[in-house]
């Protein structure tokens, strides 16, 4: 198995230390990508590919997102793949960003009674399927990729979090 290159910046002082945040998500991905490649027969680079992380606060996600997506607001996660990469497909050196923002997150945990951890886990596995080419636009894609995140949570001992809930990840 490829390992991962993770490079984590952290742009808000109310996320936990980077050391704490880099052994979370090197925990999460791993398993992640371990299950994307046994299960799902994706491939992955012979030297680890390297992924982006930004954990920062809902004024920067919000500034992003209306300058890449047109979406003048803050939103909970932003992937940017490095490469475009069909499902499935070897992906190239760089998988790309994950930019998550912590209040939205927070917000986001409590509404749906739901720990930090857990949500932050969701959101980090969302992310790692955008930069391999999943995406839900329209509902088969939606239903193949919630898939996919609800094994992987599942391997992390995490219920489905789709489960009951309106809250789905915004197109």
């Amino acid at each position: 198995m490829a390992e991962l290159d993770i490079q984590i910046s952290v742009e808000d002082i109310g996320w936990p230390g980077e050391e704490t945040l880099l052994s979370f998500c090197e925990r999460v991905l791993s398993a992640a990508a371990i299950y994307l490649r046994d299960s799902e027969k994706q491939p992955f680079p012979t030297m680890p590919p390297e992924v982006s992380l930004v954990f920062t606060d809902d004024a920067s996600i919000q500034d992003i997102n209306a300058e890449w997506r047109g979406k003048d607001k803050a939103t909970n996660v932003l992937s940017f793949p490095a490469f475009p990469v069909q499902p499935g497909k070897m992906p190239g050196p760089m998988l790309g960003d994950i930019i998550i923002a912590r209040e939205t997150l927070e917000r986001e945990a409590t509404e749906l009674e739901k720990s930090f951890d857990d949500h932050l886990t969701h959101l980090l596995v969302h992310g790692f399927l955008h930069l391999l080419g999943y995406d839900h636009m329209n509902s088969a894609e939606a239903e193949i990729m919630e898939g996919l995140e609800t094994r992987i949570l599942a391997q992390l001992g995490l219920s489905d979090p789709y489960e009951g809930q309106d809250l789905k990840m915004e197109p």
